[in-house]
C-alpha cells in the first residue's frame, strides 16, 4: 500500500527583502571619550587616587603566595559579573552604571573580558589593570600585604 499526500496549491505573496545582517557602517564600542579600557602598571596608585576601587579576582592562594591589594574588593572570577553588574539578583550594593571598577587578575587577560563584559553591561568606569598583578609586581608598585587583613571578601 502506498500512501500519497496532495496538497492544494497555492501562491504566496512575494516576501520582503531581508534586513541586512551588517550595519552600514561598521559600530566600534569605546569605553569613553579619550579614556582607554586598561590602565597601565605606572598609573595604578593614581586611579585608586582617584577613586576607582580595586576588584581583586585572583584567588586566595595567589594573593597569600604574593599578596593582598589593601583596600582591595575580593571576589571569586565566577562571581564578579553578578555581583559588579547593577540591579542583578546578586549585585553588590556599590554596583551601578557610574561605579569606577579597576578589575585586577594574576596576568591581566580574566580581567580584559570582565571589563568588556562590564561595559556591555551598561558600566562604563570600569578598567582593567593592563599586565595584572604580575605587572603591578615587576614594577613594584602595588602596596601589598601577605595577609587578607586589609581585604574586604564577598
Amino acid at each position: 500500500m502506498t500512501l500519497t499526500l496532495e496538497f492544494p496549491s497555492r501562491t504566496l505573496p512575494a516576501a520582503a527583502p531581508a534586513p541586512a545582517i551588517l550595519p552600514a557602517t561598521p559600530v566600534v564600542s569605546v569605553p569613553s571619550a579619550g579614556a582607554p579600557l586598561s590602565v597601565q602598571p605606572g598609573g595604578f596608585t593614581a586611579a585608586v587616587a582617584a577613586g576607582a576601587v580595586v576588584v581583586d579576582l585572583r584567588d586566595r592562594a595567589s594573593r597569600h603566595a604574593h599578596g593582598a591589594l589593601l583596600g582591595a574588593l575580593a571576589l571569586p572570577l565566577d562571581e564578579a559579573l553578578t555581583a559588579l553588574t547593577p540591579h542583578g539578583p546578586a549585585a553588590l550594593r556599590s554596583a551601578s552604571t557610574t561605579a569606577r571598577w579597576l578589575i585586577v587578575t594574576e596576568d591581566g587577560y580574566d580581567a580584559e573580558w570582565v571589563a568588556w563584559h562590564l561595559q556591555a553591561r551598561g558600566v562604563r568606569g570600569t578598567r582593567f589593570l593592563l599586565g595584572g598583578h604580575r605587572a603591578l609586581r615587576a614594577a613594584r608598585i602595588a602596596p601589598a600585604e601577605t595577609s587578607d587583613a586589609h581585604t574586604f571578601f564577598l
